[in-house]
């Protein structure tokens, strides 16, 4: 099964890896900002309001929080597949993923074709 050239290969390997970073960096920065990370929160005796904003930022941090995750999982993911050889094929039908939409979404696992028929 021909691939992609091992030049293109190592260039997406260092986009990848300093997405990754950047996604690192911003999960690090949303999950400073969870307000339940306080320890003195437990003990501030707090008005039901400001708990109530507390508990809204706390959900609010934890959604993106685990969108961040979901993000380093998919990089890392690609990561894998380019060090074993099948970066840039289709999951499902081992076809090669056009080079334009992994240009766009270079974590991408499936074809345009494939990633339509699991839309459906």
């Amino acid at each position: 099964m021909a691939g992609y050239d091992l030049t293109l290969l190592d260039q997406v390997r260092k986009n990848l890896e300093e997405e990754k970073t950047r996604v690192m960096g911003r999960l690090a920065t949303v999950s400073s900002q969870d307000p339940f990370a306080d320890p003195d929160r437990l003990t501030d005796n707090a008005s039901s309001e400001t708990e109530a904003f507390e508990e809204s930022n706390h959900d609010r941090v934890a959604a993106q929080t685990e969108e961040l995750k979901t993000q380093i999982a998919a990089l890392d993911d690609a990561l894998v597949r380019i060090g074993s050889g099948t970066y840039g094929f289709c999951n499902n039908c081992q076809r090669m993923i056009d080079t334009d939409r992994l240009m766009i979404y270079p974590e991408a696992t499936l074809c345009v074709s494939c990633e339509k028929k699991r839309e459906k």
